[in-house]
């Protein structure tokens, strides 16, 4: 079983990471393409291209600049511990162990539009470039048409490498589109958060961030092989509902 999670616009390079374990990025020739690609734009050219302000333009511009390789502990930090925000909130990485980390290198993936496909302990050197990107490049007019069908085939890679034929979908829907659905070897199962409003339940995109983190986090340190295992998540108050939920779509709710 593996779980794919969307990357975070903020990270942090300052803290020390808690693990000294690392690996190097599977996809960093085509990384590297797009950098090569990014270098001749101005601050300005990455405001506009990311819709962003002067001073993060000018944030990313520095960062395309100094993008180098090799990576390692000094100019890079772990995936996993590098991104911030809602989703890596909930997964609280910092305080995981090292069989969590063990776990988690093994059945758990980060959807990157610069990196492609992230195991949580690959090397990362910062950047902004969301999968959602209409940036023109030398193999098409985004980053979807860049990445082509290389995300699926090295997730079914894994597929077969791990044994299993189950894909768990916590990504968001802009990078889960890098995923070629049809061509992917596994069943894909989405887990969907929502919140009691009245009568109704809806989501509420800044706490379904959050438990899909929390759903990572409970995979990884309970090291469920199953996807039926799933439906005890019982975090935050969230339970599996299953009046709301299809085959293929897991509803939890709480409130």
């Amino acid at each position: 079983m593996l779980v794919v999670i969307s990357p975070a616009k903020k990270l942090d390079y300052d803290a020390a990471p808690v693990t000294e374990q690392f690996t190097q990025p599977r996809m960093l020739e085509d990384a590297a393409q797009l950098i090569e690609q990014l270098l001749p734009l101005a601050p300005h050219d990455v405001s506009a291209l990311m819709h962003i302000s002067d001073k993060l333009g000018t944030l990313n511009y520095e960062r395309f600049q100094s993008w180098s390789q090799p990576f390692n502990s000094d100019n890079a930090k772990q995936a996993l511990l590098a991104f911030r925000g809602d989703v890596y909130a909930g997964m609280d990485a910092d305080s995981f162990s090292d069989d969590d980390f063990n776990f988690a290198q093994q059945h758990l993936r980060l959807l990157s539009g610069l990196y492609g496909l992230l195991r949580p302990l690959d090397l990362m050197q910062a950047y902004r470039l969301e999968m959602g990107t209409k940036f023109s490049n030398n193999r098409g007019k985004n980053l979807y048409e860049f990445w082509g069908d290389k995300i699926t085939e090295l997730l079914n890679q894994d597929f077969a490498s791990e044994g299993s034929e189950v894909l768990i979908n916590l990504a968001s829907t802009e990078y889960f589109k890098s995923v070629k659905a049809k061509q992917l070897k596994a069943e894909i199962i989405t887990p969907v958060f929502k919140e009691r409003k009245g009568d109704d339940y809806k989501v509420v995109g800044i706490y379904a961030k959050k438990a899909r983190g929390m759903m990572s986090r409970y995979i990884i340190q309970n090291q469920l092989a199953q996807p039926e295992q799933i439906k005890a998540f019982d975090v935050d108050g969230y339970a599996y509902n299953s009046a709301l939920s299809t085959d293929k779509q897991w509803v939890f709710t709480r409130g």
